[in-house]
């Protein structure tokens, strides 16, 4: 039995589709970054890309379990120190800068922000501190490989957290292909990765590897 909201919202992906090009690879993919800055020993942290699978896009948000354990360390910053003072330094207080267009027009064209205040300042300072203390040491957390499906107006959405290193665009199509294989149920992630977490030893050593080559 067919879903009207479904069935509506396939129709809406494919007619998107097909009304906005999408810049594609050679390979028929989304590429969105460039590699420049990888190398063979860098650690990933996230990416996207996409493809077409029967008429409709699909768009991969990608992380890697580092990138969500780290992710999970300024949680515990932010709680540990809290919000702060309020101080709306970004959207107040800024100084408009103007051209002129004319004998007596002018046109704005950026914003000058303030600084912060010194209270804001010192939250700051102390998230940077809470965080310097905290990043060597870790957290008592894990995290796992997951995935999901989003149905979005003009494509299908896949979020994955999956251990990968993505380097270069070779990387970032097996990865594509691994959310595609999961979407069309020929695997799952416990037969790609079996019982994988990614813990604070994985996070300790990792910092150290990093420390090392800096």
């Amino acid at each position: 039995m067919k879903i009207p909201r479904l069935e509506a919202m396939r129709r809406s992906q494919r007619d998107y589709h097909r009304s906005h090009p999408w810049r594609l690879s050679s390979g028929g993919f989304f590429i969105p970054h460039s590699y420049c800055n990888m190398t063979p020993d860098s650690l990933s942290g996230w990416d996207d890309v996409g493809f077409i699978l029967n008429g409709r896009r699909v768009i991969v948000w990608w992380e890697h379990p580092r990138h969500v354990y780290s992710e999970a360390v300024w949680d515990t910053v932010w709680k540990e120190v809290g919000n702060g003072p309020v101080d709306h330094w970004l959207t107040e207080g800024g100084t408009p800068n103007y051209k002129r267009v004319g004998r007596s027009r002018k046109k704005l064209v950026s914003t000058t922000l303030r600084e912060p205040s010194p209270e804001k300042r010192a939250h700051y300072d102390l998230l940077r501190a809470t965080y310097e203390r905290l990043n060597p040491l870790g957290i008592d957390h894990s995290v796992s490989p997951r995935w999901r499906v989003k149905r979005l107006w003009w494509a299908m959405g896949i979020d994955i957290v999956a251990p990968v290193e993505v380097r270069n665009e070779q990387d970032l199509k097996e990865l594509a292909d691994l959310a595609k294989r999961l979407f069309k149920g020929q695997t799952t992630l416990k037969q790609e990765f079996g019982d994988y977490r990614y813990t604070r030893e994985d996070w300790i050593r990792e910092n150290k590897a990093r420390t090392a080559i800096s």
